[in-house]
């Protein structure tokens, strides 16, 4: 809906999923078992406001949610607490009821303690945690409805924004009060971490799908997933030198910007130090380049790199070039495509190396067609915005049957540089080769492939061999 207002919800990240954040006045679920979060993500929508706030607090004591959010970062002076939790006494006591039972007493006393609060603080902004816990207070599921419809509208006239935490169990369901409220927010533990989802957000749009989220200093952090056609920009399209003449001219001038190009081949044969050959060509032009590095830690990086005359350090002294060393166990795709949209938004990068795919596969923690998905919406948006994309893929066939990629990826290559393992005379040679370009044409040769102590170095053509995919070539006679 065109022209709705919006409001920060105090959690980084979520405001991009709700399409500009909560509409005001209005009153919006949040889902989720023990341990997921909601408590910490409703105490940043509260400290968020500019005016004042309102947390209704059922379960836990206000000294310990103050004490949690202080070590989270979250500054709570300015929220008013009413607590509702349970204390000791509540145990021990030996209380009677001559005429009402119970609940409808202890219902009606909170009730009036909740518009006590409500009228002396007059919040723009209320947290109830967590909301069904006022179904203990009264006689059954169609007088849970109205009381819940029935607060809810009077915060809502009052012109408050409501957000409210639900604990559904196996024998209690909370579905009664989706259809209550005007936005669902479910927080999970999933397979790569915590997530949260946006199932309702009545009068707007937002972001579908399943999002990451993560608990960390300052609360509550989302990483939306990576939709590409968001974003696009125009672009001169360029080609981007590796600085060595013949590998160039295998490639009839080297990869082209706003294209992905896979550098293939086994373990140990040189694909991140041709793939750095890039990097470093295009940082020393004073254009920033970014390396990922999933199978090494960047001091090994650098310092292979250095004793082959690749100036890495001295690049990332300049900031022309970054390195950063990723822990694929530790990050799960949404948070890397937000690293990568920093480095390309922010810092301006225009080469990106992912080394290597198989690193990179460790984070989604899932199967090969989740792979393939996360790389096509990362590659298609470094594409739409002008980036070159190298990507290091190793295989697992040292020599023997030609093995192009691993995972199913080759499609997603626009160009495909690959290396091989030869034996020629009872020695371990290596050979380079180009299997496609899209952008243009390409040298249909192999050439030999040697890594010298000024990098790496490519030989004539290997005219004479035959067979040389095989892994075992052969001469052939002039």
């Amino acid at each position: 809906m065109v022209g709705l207002s919006r409001i920060d919800p105090g959690v980084p990240g979520l405001s991009t999923v709700l399409h500009g954040g909560f509409v005001p006045e209005r009153a919006y679920m949040l889902r989720g078992g023990a341990g997921t979060g909601k408590t910490v993500l409703g105490l940043q929508f509260l400290a968020a406001c500019e005016g004042s706030t309102l947390f209704i607090g059922f379960e836990e004591p206000t000294e310990n949610i103050r004490r949690n959010a202080s070590t989270l970062g979250i500054d709570t002076d300015d929220v008013s607490f009413l607590d509702l939790s349970p204390d000791g006494d509540a145990f021990a006591a030996d209380a009677s009821y001559d005429v009402f039972g119970a609940d409808e007493v202890e219902g009606d006393a909170i009730t009036a303690q909740i518009r006590e609060a409500v009228e002396a603080t007059d919040p723009d902004r209320v947290f109830i945690d967590p909301m069904t816990q006022l179904r203990h207070y009264v006689r059954d599921d169609y007088q849970f409805r109205r009381k819940v419809s029935s607060f809810i509208r009077y915060l809502t006239d009052r012109g408050t924004t409501v957000l409210f935490s639900t604990q559904p169990t196996g024998s209690v369901s909370d579905e009664d009060l989706e259809f209550i409220c005007d936005g669902t927010i479910t927080l999970a533990h999933a397979e790569k971490g915590r997530t949260l989802e946006v199932t309702k957000f009545r009068g707007s749009s937002f972001a579908s799908g399943v999002h990451t989220a993560r608990v960390d200093d300052g609360g509550v952090r989302v990483y939306p997933q990576l939709v590409p056609g968001d974003h696009d920009i125009g672009f001169t399209s360029e080609t981007v030198s590796s600085g060595v003449a013949e590998l160039d001219d295998l490639l009839h001038g080297g990869i082209d910007r706003g294209t992905v190009s896979v550098i293939s081949g086994p373990s140990g044969v040189g694909k991140t130090t041709t793939a750095t050959h890039f990097l470093v060509e295009a940082a020393a032009r004073g254009e920033h380049s970014v390396a990922y590095l999933f199978e090494e830690s960047a001091a090994t990086y650098t310092h292979r790199a250095g004793a082959i005359g690749l100036p890495v350090t001295e690049l990332r002294d300049r900031g022309a070039l970054d390195v950063r060393e990723i822990e694929p166990l530790g990050v799960s795709p949404d948070e890397f495509a937000a690293d990568v949209r920093e480095a390309v938004e922010e810092d301006g990068a225009r080469t990106v190396l992912i080394d290597g795919v198989s690193g990179y596969r460790l984070s989604l923690r899932g199967e090969d067609d989740d792979l393939v998905r996360e790389l096509h919406a990362l590659c298609r948006y470094l594409r739409n915005m002008g980036v070159a994309v190298i990507l290091v893929d190793d295989v697992a066939s040292i020599t023997g049957d030609f093995q192009v990629t691993s995972d199913r990826i080759s499609y997603l290559a626009d160009t495909i540089v690959f290396l091989r393992y030869i034996e020629l005379t009872g020695e371990l040679q290596k050979a380079i080769g180009v299997l496609k370009k899209r952008t243009s044409d390409f040298e249909r040769t192999l050439r030999e492939f040697r890594i010298t102590d000024d990098g790496i170095a490519l030989g004539d053509p290997m005219t004479r061999l035959r067979g040389v995919l095989s892994g075992s070539p052969e001469l052939v006679d002039d």
